[in-house]
């Protein structure tokens, strides 16, 4: 991205975080949107973000694509991995290559996951505010371009933005408020999984196309992801009304 054109956007997209944190804003839909940003923004090929839970427990919160959310997947699931420790040093690790045997040797099954999906360096940011580390910023290239110090200073600043939406610096002191925000927020993304398997399986696409189609339907009537989730899960909402995406093929259709 040529360098005045980029300063742009990203000043574009601070004022659209800025204007995003309202009382009641989606933290869902925000974070989906900076982890789109991150790729648009550093030249990385995929982002994922990933949060504590109440109890330690590290959650994949949003990712920029769902392979990426897979790979997240896998590693939380194996308890390894550049964002789990990256979670628990409160420290960055950046431009990790992941044909290197030392990177095998630490991190063996995320390692050979993350090449199989297609990606050879990997970088992980610590979603940290003061001394308070609430998760990682996972940055994936198909390339082993390395980021330089400008553009890790930037992914820095985009989950110190990630941060500071989650936690909302006036309550950050509240711990009991700070964890039924993170709860709120995981229990959301369940709700928003479950509803991204069923509109892909009814409209026989990606789980990206349908996640996409599903998204554009609530913030084109300002409705909170979850809330959309939650009505659709219960059954309280007829999912005909939601436009299919143009990748769907043809089958049953019904709501």
């Amino acid at each position: 991205m040529i360098a005045m054109a980029r300063e742009r956007r990203l000043a574009e997209i601070f004022v659209e975080v800025a204007d995003s944190l309202v009382e009641d804003f989606d933290v869902i839909d925000l974070l989906h949107r900076l982890s789109a940003r991150c790729v648009e923004l550093l030249d990385v090929s995929a982002a994922g973000i990933l949060l504590v839970d109440p109890y330690g427990e590290l959650q994949i919160i949003a990712a920029s694509d769902e392979h990426t959310r897979l790979l997240e997947l896998f590693a939380l699931q194996h308890d390894q991995g550049p964002c789990v420790e990256c979670y628990r040093t409160g420290a960055a690790r950046t431009n990790i290559d992941l044909t290197r045997p030392e990177t095998t040797a630490a991190w063996p099954r995320f390692a050979q996951q993350a090449r199989a999906t297609g990606y050879v360096t990997t970088h992980a940011i610590p979603l940290r505010l003061r001394n308070r580390v609430v998760g990682a910023l996972n940055l994936f290239q198909t390339t082993t371009h390395r980021l330089g110090d400008d553009d890790i200073a930037l992914a820095q600043a985009l989950a110190d933005v990630a941060t500071i939406a989650i936690l909302q610096q006036r309550t950050l002191e509240q711990s009991h408020v700070e964890n039924s925000q993170l709860e709120n927020a995981l229990t959301s993304r369940i709700l928003i999984e479950q509803v991204k398997g069923f509109l892909a399986e009814r409209w026989n696409t990606s789980v990206d196309d349908a996640f996409a189609a599903f998204r554009s339907y609530a913030r084109a009537r300002h409705l909170r992801l979850s809330d959309l989730a939650a009505q659709i899960v219960s059954g309280g909402f007829d999912t005909r009304a939601i436009p299919a995406p143009a990748t769907a093929q043809s089958g049953d259709h019904a709501g």
